[in-house]
């Protein structure tokens, strides 16, 4: 397979050459008449007819620098490019960051924690213990008879 790839390598250097503006194309493959000899042709930078016969044109000739963002002018595509950058990256982590901090208390633990340090300065200023011994009030649980418990 690897003698098969770089058997390759010329057409595909000679492919590479046309799509990017090369003006002269090599066949690689070996017709019988010519015996071995390589086919040279020239194709000129005219480009390849779409559907409706328009030429093609290769937007890195006329922008080396192509972003993507217009095929006219090279100044609008690099400005368009810097601004969709700015607003894609900077203004969203910016604005993202702050609608993050901003949020409402999830869980409501900042309140969980204000109304325990309340209840706190309450029960030390009534005289109570800060936690009681029971969590539930003794006299107030049911419980089921010994009898029913065998």
């Amino acid at each position: 397979m690897a003698v098969r790839l770089f058997r390759n390598i010329g057409a595909l250097r000679a492919f590479r050459s046309c799509l990017y503006g090369g003006t002269r194309m090599v066949s690689q493959s070996r017709s019988p008449a010519a015996a071995g000899a390589s086919a040279v042709s020239s194709v000129g930078s005219a480009g390849h007819k779409d559907d409706d016969g328009h030429l093609e044109v290769n937007v890195f000739e006329k922008n080396p620098d192509f972003h993507g963002f217009s095929r006219e002018d090279p100044n609008v595509d690099s400005w368009n490019m810097k601004l969709a950058f700015f607003f894609s990256i900077s203004i969203a982590i910016v604005l993202g960051s702050t609608f993050v901090h901003y949020l409402p208390d999830h869980g409501m633990r900042q309140w969980a924690r204000r109304e325990a340090e309340r209840l706190i300065k309450d029960r030390e200023a009534r005289g109570l213990p800060v936690m009681m011994e029971n969590y539930f009030d003794p006299s107030k649980i049911i419980l089921p008879a010994e009898s029913e418990d065998e």
